[in-house]
Formats: structure tokens, sequence, C-alpha cells
């Protein structure tokens, strides 16, 4: 599915953090769909004034306009639930020394179900741990938080007219992966490295029905400019992400989320039960 956009691109701040102590910019895209270009009449002085022609004034609007063409399905959603790294409805434990760029929450569990971590306020008073246990306002904002993730793993699950069905029986290892939607009715396995490859304004939806394990090394590369935020596994069962791997896009696990030894991921992990780190970097990349 392909729709064109009349798209400008602004630089705007997404703020300034204390706890990171630099600024991020995004693009802001103004896009609206591509309309056929109106022929606009004049009246001529004489017959000898010129006339603006159809081709005249496409050429002129497309010289003000960078067109883009945006394939795959609509972004997913994931509102407040995109304010955290990793979000988990039981727990997330950790085992030393990972690390982890943005916040990591906990509800509606209290903050015992957080292990592996040091709970203790930095110098310059930020904290990105969070648990319903936590003073006011922190138990109703992330209250808000895991109903949009489940509000988001909804959307993403009920997602129809996949673009390609069951691929390669669930054995994606090696293949290059378009921009498109994807279901599949079983279990999927990236057993050596796979590719992404597309556009910065292309999209990806992964719907895995069974459970999703990236084996022990194999990773997913980004290639043609796409990027991790644009990318979305939707899966039912556990997420495995086995030694020395790499993960690349958001995961709305219905169940539990492991990285296991050396693991890396450019991801949020959202779960609706448990995510266990074990010596891994998570590192996702600002929200856009």
């Amino acid at each position: 599915m392909t729709t064109a956009y009349h798209r400008v691109l602004l630089p705007i701040p997404l703020g300034l953090s204390a706890c990171q102590g630099r600024r991020y910019f995004r693009p802001m895209a103004m896009a609206q769909p591509f309309e056929a270009a109106r022929v606009f009449s004049f009246n001529p002085v004489s017959s000898s004034t010129p006339q603006l022609s159809l081709s005249h004034i496409i050429t002129m609007i497309s010289s003000l306009f960078t067109i883009v063409v945006a394939v795959g399905p609509a972004a997913v959603n994931l509102r407040t639930a995109a304010n955290y790294a990793i979000l988990a409805q039981t727990g997330v434990s950790t085992l030393p020394p990972s690390v982890i760029t943005g916040a990591v929450a906990v509800s509606p569990i209290a903050a015992n179900a957080i292990t592996g971590f040091s709970l203790i306020l930095d110098s310059t008073g930020c904290r990105e741990i969070f648990a319903a246990s936590y003073a006011i306002p922190t138990p109703a904002t992330l209250t808000v938080a895991v109903g949009d993730m489940g509000t988001a793993f909804n959307d993403a699950t009920g997602r129809s007219s996949p673009n390609f069905t069951n691929l390669a029986t669930g054995a994606i290892g090696g293949l290059v992966l378009v921009p498109g939607l994807y279901k599949w009715t079983s279990a999927v396995t990236v057993g050596n490295n796979i590719t992404i490859s597309g556009t910065a304004s292309d999209t990806w939806l992964f719907q895995v029905t069974g459970t999703l394990s990236v084996v022990a090394n194999a990773k997913m590369v980004l290639t043609g400019g796409a990027v991790a935020t644009n990318i979305v596994w939707v899966v039912t069962g556990a997420v495995t992400a086995a030694a020395g791997s790499h993960l690349e896009g958001v995961v709305l696990g219905k169940t539990s989320i492991t990285l296991q030894t050396g693991a890396t991921a450019n991801s949020r992990l959202l779960a609706q039960t448990a995510v266990a780190l074990q010596k891994v970097w998570v590192i996702p990349k600002p929200s856009v």
C-alpha cells in the first residue's frame, strides 16, 4: 500500500534533557495527500500574452516541494508508551552490567519488581526508573502509559490485508524485508542476519502469532535509510534475543521479552508481562 505526500521538513527541538545533557532534533513533517494541480485561467491583454500551461504549473509546484512516497502500513501510535525504553506490567530484571538509554517503568506492580538496578537518584536529580508505587503523579502517569501500550498492541494485531502471509513459514533468516505488513500464524525465527531495507519514510509491521526468536549472533540490519522507530514487532508469544544477537524496532509483546547475554537492541521493549535482561544494551532512538 503506497501513499504519496507533499512533505516539508523543518527542524524542531525535542527538548533538552538534564539527564542526557544534549539536545536532540527531529524533522516535523507537514504532509497532505497529493492532489492534481489546478489550472488557472488568465485574461490576456493581447493574443501575444503568454499563458501558463498545466505542465508549467506542475513544474513550478514541483520545484517548491520534495515529493516523498512513503511505503508501508500506517504508523502504530504508541502515545505515552513511547516515553519509555522499557515498560512492563509484571517486572523488569537485569544482570549487570546492562546499558539502557531511556526510562524503565513497571505498572501496576510496585518498585520491588525491578531487580538488578540501582534505585538511587543521580546527582542531577533525574530519575529514569519508575514504578506504580512511587509518589504522585507517577502512578497515574504509568496507568495511562500501560493503557496506551495495550491500545497500540490491539491496533497492531488488528491490522488486516497483509502484504506477506507466513513468509518462509517463519524461518526468515537471510531474507531482505521490504516495507509492508507481514503476518505469521506461527512462530518466527531469525536464524541468521536479516536485512530490513527501505527509506526513512517507510514502515514495517510484523505480526507474529507465535514466539519470536533471534538466534545467537544473528543481527537485524537496516539499509537504505530505514529507521528503527518505523519498525514494529507485535508478538503474541514470548520474544527471545539470544546471546550476541541484535534487534531493531519497537517490540510490543503480549507476554515476556528476554535479551540474553551480550544482546543489543535499538528498540523499545514494551511487554504486558516481564522484561528480562542479561548484560545487554538497549538504546532506543528519540520518539518521532
